[in-house]
């Protein structure tokens, strides 16, 4: 494994928070929908491996029972764990109750990151999720009554939605899809990323080999190319004011993979980065608008 007494999982400081991440997390709705023995054992070798960070969010999140499964962990683990969940509910009071819900589940009193869940999405419009009584007051209420130490944003398109987080939000953490691929549709990177660091606020890159192709049916099978990977993950983690990237592993097998990539790690010199550029364009055109729409 990676992480060792000689060579520890490196660590980079996750915005104004004043905490350090690992640069490798745990994206744990693929281990949501395994059986339960097999998940628990595979959230172990993670933490074993010094893959401390774990994100993992409500059912109806697309997480399945990663929340369940991960509870029987952080009763023995707690202190070893940077837990970070979700909320997908606009509605304030309905979102309080989620929080509520997924404290139950992981069997703690207190996460340390709650993110509102896909700002692009739909039901997920800014005059809903920043009034009053909606979502973002409500994590603010959760924050000060100690259900949770950070509080942050996460989606995959409508880029301008996240500009727009950033004037009416006082938040720390901002979790985006950044990919070779998916910078050429949406470019969190370029239109969001510099206005988000120049607050402090931590930056987390997700789907940085684009997601699984068909999640409903199988873990396995990112839209990325085999063959593009260690190029993804180096051109993610060399991102500017990068704190770390979270990756949906299955097994120990793509652990000791992502691992071994991790060793190797440096970022994409701009040779490299323009040598991508054609092909990665191409990708993007077969992909489409494979989050939703960017506008």
């Amino acid at each position: 494994m990676f992480a060792d007494d000689m060579n520890p999982l490196p660590r980079r400081a996750l915005g104004r928070t004043g905490i350090e991440v690992p640069i490798l997390g745990l994206g744990t709705a693929p281990s949501g929908h395994r059986p339960e023995k097999e998940a628990v054992a595979f959230y172990h070798q993670c933490l074993d491996a010094g893959v401390t960070h774990l994100d993992t969010g409500p059912q109806m999140g697309g997480f399945g029972n990663a929340q369940i499964y991960l509870g029987h962990v952080l009763k023995e683990r707690r202190q070893e764990v940077f837990v970070a969940t979700r909320c997908c509910e606009p509605d304030g009071e309905k979102a309080l109750a989620q929080l509520q819900q997924n404290l139950a589940g992981l069997q703690i009193e207190q996460a340390d990151l709650v993110c509102a869940q896909s700002l692009g999405d739909d039901k997920m419009a800014p005059e809903r999720i920043f009034a009053p009584d909606g979502v973002c007051k409500a994590l603010e209420k959760a924050r000060r009554d100690g259900l949770t130490r950070f509080l942050g944003v996460s989606g995959h398109h409508r880029p301008w939605r996240f500009l727009k987080a950033l004037e009416e939000w006082d938040f720390d953490v901002m979790l985006n899809a950044v990919s070779l691929v998916s910078r050429h549709i949406y470019n969190f990177e370029d239109q969001v990323w510099p206005a988000a660091a120049g607050k402090g606020v931590g930056l987390l890159g997700m789907k940085v080999f684009g997601g699984v192709k068909d999640s409903a049916k199988s873990a396995k099978g990112a839209y990325l190319p085999d063959e593009l990977k260690p190029a993804g993950l180096r051109y993610a983690l060399g991102l500017p004011r990068v704190s770390g990237v979270i990756i949906g592993m299955i097994d120990g097998e793509e652990l000791r993979q992502t691992l071994g990539w991790l060793r190797a790690w440096a970022p994409l010199s701009a040779e490299e980065l323009a040598a991508l550029d054609r092909p990665t364009r191409a990708l993007a055109g077969e992909w489409g608008e494979v989050y939703g729409p960017p506008a």
